[in-house]
């Protein structure tokens, strides 16, 4: 059986950057993926299936934290930020600064690279069955190569960049620290097309090459939202919508209608009427697919005794926008530099490896359990509700500000007049203030994240007694 110093598992945009981070600095380090060479961190036969949007400040991030920087052609093209508008397109709010829509597979396939200059050793078309586990710690993995053989690895350091449908924390043994499954009211199913079409007028609602475009819709999108992130060539477009199944059902049956997902992908591009003619950008096979992305905070826990999660294995996607890319870039190279540390330390104990949840949640993790709770509280509105509240409960900074996870300071006093026009309203109004100051509480919580794993459990009891609150007042009402 190889031994390696750090196993890396995915080699997707956290998996790579991690690999990338340890191999640099001379340990030996393995890389493996379930894809081809030229297809590295692919999710699906579908290909890289994502909106490919990336705001510029996670960019910057990579830059100055190890020196990589991006270009043509994994930089398609710079947008100066995303707009999101309500149902009846008569309200708008700006968010996420400047950013750009990537060529995903262009991307990935830089980040593998990179990761393999380094000294990374790299193994394509390995499927990661299960984790190995000795004595508690996570030792290695087991699976099957692409002669369907069965194969196993060693490590003292396991780096698991899996994806949203990991194997290796699903396989770990029982434990209080980090949860195996998902909830599926947490799940978003996504799917989206890239084409090339005629682009018809300059009705910038529907379609902007200086801005990625978010459509919120609860009949067209139940519980997610629309997507048009313009390409650099002009009338090519990544288009694509998400859904909460929960959402989708409730919204079939109100209506009396049996919809799935690839039914109102196909709806919601006929709804952007700007788009004509539209034919499949297949490029890379990577023209339309499906699959699905967490939408809640990232798991509580990331770490176990020689075991490290990173991008979305760990749930760690922005639970509003549902972006993974940002987010998987800081955890990979945070993850890479805490597997360092504990092969030099040559401690690989759950306790040792504490400080990459500290880490992540001080880059970024600490408002994504206020960001969910905006999550879960939209989900319960329905489009009048959405129009009502775009118009007269929120500035365009109030909204930014939630966007971002920062908290607005709402008042009666100050909004009193905005809500005068029926009790439903004032109602609506109430339970915005309810979800602010939720999201004000878990914003405190998460700045308590406990130093080591003895305080975890109870600080943990906190976070879920307290969401689950949130969830019972929220209950998802699309139409």
């Amino acid at each position: 059986m190889e031994e390696y110093d750090i196993i890396v598992a995915g080699s997707g945009v956290a998996g790579s950057l991690a690999a990338a981070v340890a191999a640099k600095s001379g340990l030996n380090v393995l890389l493996i993926d379930k894809n081809k060479p030229t297809e590295p961190g692919k999710k699906t036969n579908w290909g890289w299936v994502c909106g490919d949007a990336v705001a510029k400040s996670h960019l910057d991030f990579v830059s100055s934290r190890i020196g990589l920087s991006f270009d043509a052609p994994e930089l398609d093209l710079k947008v100066d930020g995303v707009v999101a508008y309500s149902p009846d397109m008569q309200s708008k709010f700006p968010f996420d600064g400047e950013g750009f829509i990537l060529d995903r597979p262009e991307f990935v396939r830089k980040l593998n690279a990179y990761a393999l200059k380094n000294g990374a050793h790299y193994i394509s078309e390995f499927d990661i069955e299960v984790p190995i586990i000795k004595d508690n710690y996570v030792v290695g993995v087991s699976g099957k190569d692409k002669n369907k053989e069965n194969r196993s690895y060693n490590a003292k350091i396991v780096i698991d960049a899996l994806g949203i449908s990991t194997n290796l924390r699903r396989k770990l043994p029982d434990n209080s620290y980090i949860d195996k499954t998902i909830d599926i009211d947490d799940l978003e199913s996504t799917g989206r097309y890239i084409y090339d079409a005629e682009i018809e007028g300059n009705d910038s609602t529907y379609y902007d090459q200086k801005y990625a475009i978010i459509h919120l819709n609860q009949e067209l999108a139940p519980g997610g939202y629309g997507w048009v992130f313009p390409k650099s060539k002009k009338g090519r477009v990544n288009i694509g919508l998400g859904v909460q199944q929960r959402s989708l059902k409730i919204r079939n049956e109100k209506l009396n209608k049996n919809n799935s997902l690839q039914s109102l992908m196909d709806e919601y591009v006929k709804y952007i009427h700007v788009i004509k003619n539209p034919t499949l950008y297949n490029k890379d096979n990577n023209g339309k697919g499906i699959w699905s992305v967490s939408v809640r905070r990232q798991l509580e826990c990331l770490v176990y005794n020689g075991y490290i999660g990173a991008g979305d294995s760990m749930a760690m996607p922005n639970p509003i926008s549902a972006g993974g890319i940002g987010p998987a870039l800081v955890a990979g190279i945070l993850a890479g530099e805490n597997a360092i540390r504990a092969v030099n330390d040559r401690d690989y104990s759950m306790k040792n490896l504490w400080k990459y949840n500290l880490d992540f949640n001080n880059e970024y993790g600490n408002k994504t359990a206020g960001m969910e709770v905006f999550r879960i509280y939209l989900q319960s509105l329905n489009n009048d509700i959405i129009n009502y509240g775009f118009k007269n409960f929120l500035s365009e900074q109030e909204a930014v500000d939630l966007t971002y996870g920062r908290i607005p300071e709402l008042s009666l006093a100050t909004k009193f007049k905005m809500i005068l026009k029926g009790a439903s309203n004032i109602n609506a109004f109430a339970n915005l203030k309810y979800a602010v100051d939720e999201m004000k509480f878990f914003n405190e919580l998460y700045k308590q994240y406990p130093k080591s794993p003895g305080e975890f459990v109870e600080w943990k009891h906190k976070v879920l007694s307290e969401m689950e609150k949130v969830k019972k007042r929220f209950k998802p009402n699309p139409i």
